[in-house]
């Protein structure tokens, strides 16, 4: 018997996989790993396993519930105070999800993609006019889904320079109090803001959600700041990160980056290949509340369960040749956005900001590259969502 890998870890590589969890590659579909306080707990590795396990109603999202696999001390720091959306399951859920989900239809962000072209051409603008080098994480990579999520919800981009180093906080900051602080002081900001559109209300979601939600009695002050906290803070960090890593890999795919270039309509099918090849968000959190079978393995009640969307999302049952970017593979059943009740509500989101920027980023900069050696480039540890913490760019 040898000791279960440790989760999670550092990649070793931006893009791939850490090294570290080949042996949870080869021990298909569900396994043992410790996380880092030194629990044990199951992962699910294969690709069959988890769309069957992440539909199965045994399985909580709710992290107050004893068991459940918290991945590092800031997320632990928050384990008494319940989620909104991501944390909550069965009819307090639907109620949720059932709010948001008409502001997030294809359709509804079909008619938002003017204003995210335009929020990309004029940022691609001011890089021109400034000339290279740039950093593209801060240039263009980040304040993208930014500015697109704070018109969404009503949230003023002006301060946008606030909630983006709180959510860095939250999510990576180097001590759990770190995380603590970041907490208030976004719930500070959101509580004072819903206060303000009580009085005041614009033509944001939030706008929306008060007049639907509070103002019938329906959901309280405290449930929206932490909805809004959450739409907030995963509306702009997520497709940052793919924005950025996406382009970063890219250009250290030479071969595949100019048959992109040379047909844009491989764009869509470009989109669902980096999704499950960058598989940023690892570590879908459940816990069993009854027994569970799986494959001559008994899941306990009250075990964690994680889901490793690296691995499985390179599982060569469900995808020949994982480790290969590939843009005429079939990818759109990969979990990058998870799968099942839960799976994230702003996919649709996430895909249009993808295609627009990595789309027109490419034609009006066809000359772009990194300017700086690729080793060099730092990225996100492992215990957060991945991505570049900068990427120096020239053309």
């Amino acid at each position: 018997m040898t000791d279960p890998v440790a989760f999670p870890q550092d990649r070793t590589c931006p893009y791939h996989p850490p090294t570290a969890y080949d042996p949870l590659r080869a021990d298909r579909p569900l396994t043992r790993i410790s996380l880092y306080d030194g629990r044990e707990v199951w992962v699910v590795t294969g690709h069959t396993a988890a769309r069957e396990l992440l539909v199965d109603t045994r399985l909580s999202s709710d992290r107050v519930r004893d068991g459940f696999p918290l991945t590092n001390a800031r997320i632990a720091a928050f384990r008494d105070r319940r989620a909104a959306l991501l944390g909550v399951d069965g009819a307090e859920h639907r109620t949720q999800r059932s709010m948001l989900i008409p502001s997030f239809t294809v359709k509804r962000v079909d008619t938002l993609r003017p204003r995210i072209q335009q929020t990309v051409d004029r940022l691609l603008d001011a890089m021109e006019a400034q000339g290279p080098p740039a950093d593209l994480v801060n240039a263009f990579a980040l304040p993208v889904p930014s500015m697109v999520i704070c018109a969404l919800l009503g949230v003023p981009y002006a301060d946008h320079d606030f909630f983006e180093e709180q959510s860095r906080r939250l999510l990576r900051g180097p001590q759990v109090a770190d995380a603590e602080e970041a907490r208030l002081r976004l719930d500070a900001y959101l509580g004072g803001l819903i206060d303000r559109k009580r009085k005041d209300p614009g033509d944001g979601l939030l706008d929306e959600l008060i007049a639907r939600q509070i103002a019938e009695g329906t959901f309280d002050r405290e449930e929206l700041v932490a909805l809004a906290t959450i739409l907030l803070v995963a509306g702009h960090e997520t497709t940052a990160n793919m924005i950025s890593l996406g382009t970063f890999t890219l250009l250290r795919h030479p071969e595949q980056f100019a048959e992109l270039r040379a047909d844009e309509s491989l764009m869509s099918a470009a989109v669902e290949e980096l999704l499950r090849f960058l598989s940023i968000a690892d570590g879908l959190a459940r816990v069993a509340t009854e027994d569970i079978e799986l494959a001559g393995t008994t899941i306990r009640a009250g075990e964690g369960v994680l889901f490793s969307t690296s691995v499985i999302n390179r599982d060569t049952a469900a995808f020949p040749e994982p480790d290969a970017l590939d843009w005429h593979r079939t990818s759109r059943r990969h979990i990058a956005f998870g799968f099942g009740v839960h799976q994230c509500l702003g996919q649709n989101l996430a895909r249009a900001e993808m295609d627009i920027a990595l789309r027109t980023l490419f034609a009006r900069l066809p000359g772009l590259r990194l300017a700086a050696p690729a080793d060099e480039i730092p990225f996100k540890p492992g215990d957060s969502i991945q991505g570049m913490l900068e990427l120096p760019v020239t053309w």
